[in-house]
């Protein structure tokens, strides 16, 4: 039985990641912070599942700023794959929390390969690295050799640990990947990303719980594709005989205002009539498009997109509303006329 380490593993991608290796009969081990309450509901249906009932699935309290604990932790599980997906993962917060960001999404990475290397365990490491690295893109579409021009501290972050996972593949020969992903969205995404508040929103406003939705940038094109085809596709990338780079991407490109008009549209609304424009949710520097190619993924390992970018917005639409259906939320039920 394989044994996998993930950090992050209560967020999108973490979650969709247990799921795929606890089907694949692996014991996945997860790295949670502590806090005064719990975080875990991404992953509570495992525990549900009578396949798993928590024999093959086990959370660690850990932290990305404690090295001790990452050495401790590693060398005691000697894990078979590590996948670091933990991070301050929101840009716009970012600008906010600099300073955290730098030490968290990138010192942190730093700090689980150097616990790789002193411990000894001989593991493969996978590094989620981000198409905000892109920033101001520098070539249309983007691929392993376009030069990084990040735009936030975040993809700053990124960048820093994206040459820590190169270096130690080149200066120690230890099997470490970085996976390039584009946007990828889920009814798992977090309710502050563009995305889920999107779908959220169009949802409530449906069932008359708001009125109104406040974004900022509606002219950002993005790279969207559907989250649990690219935690396959981190998967898909360590079980290469040898460390590498690659882009997971779509290739198509649509604008937020895209996202917003297929949400509502799906649901018979008209999205001028409910959003609204607001400033505070700009960027200081925007990163105007993002759009990967992913044929070397395709070439090398197999992987290539399924969803399309409408039906991923319907999935997400329908979940949001799904979820406050059954929470039994109306106008009614909480006075919003």
């Amino acid at each position: 039985m394989k044994r996998a380490l993930i950090t992050g593993i209560t967020g999108q991608d973490g979650s969709y990641l247990a799921d795929l290796l606890l089907s694949k009969g692996y014991e996945v081990h997860g790295i949670i912070r502590r806090a005064s309450t719990f975080n875990t509901s991404r992953i509570d249906h495992l525990y549900q599942d009578p396949h798993v009932n928590g024999v093959r699935l086990f959370l660690h309290y850990g932290d990305l700023a404690d090295s001790v604990n990452l050495v401790k932790l590693i060398y005691n599980l000697q894990p078979d794959e590590i996948y670091h997906l933990g991070a301050q993962s929101h840009v716009r917060v970012s600008f906010d929390i600099p300073e955290y960001t730098a030490d968290v999404t990138g010192v942190g990475t730093i700090r689980i390969l150097e616990a790789i290397h002193e411990s000894g365990v001989k593991t493969r490491f996978y590094q989620a690295s981000s198409s905000e690295m892109f920033g101001k893109v520098q070539e249309v579409p983007q691929k392993e050799t376009t030069p990084f021009w990040p735009r936030s501290p975040y993809g700053v972050a990124k960048v820093f640990a994206y040459w820590a996972t190169v270096n130690y593949r080149e200066s120690y020969g230890m099997h470490t990947t970085n996976g390039i992903l584009f946007n990828h969205e889920s009814p798992r995404r977090g309710e502050t990303f563009v995305t889920r508040k999107i779908s959220r929103a169009a949802a409530a406003i449906k069932l008359g719980l708001q009125k109104e939705l406040f974004l900022g940038n509606l002219d950002a094109k993005r790279d969207w594709g559907y989250a649990p085809e690219y935690v396959e596709g981190m998967w898909m990338m360590m079980q290469a005989e040898e460390g590498d780079d690659y882009v997971l991407a779509t290739g198509e490109t649509q604008t937020v205002k895209d996202f917003v008009v297929e949400a509502f549209s799906h649901l018979d609304l008209d999205w001028q009539e409910h959003v609204r424009y607001d400033q505070r949710y700009e960027r200081p520097a925007e990163v105007e498009l993002l759009i990967g190619d992913a044929s070397k993924a395709k070439k090398q390992i197999g992987w290539e997109p399924k969803t399309k970018f409408k039906d991923l917005v319907k999935i997400m639409v329908d979940a949001d509303l799904n979820l406050l259906s059954k929470n039994g939320l109306t106008a009614q039920t909480t006075g919003v006329a």
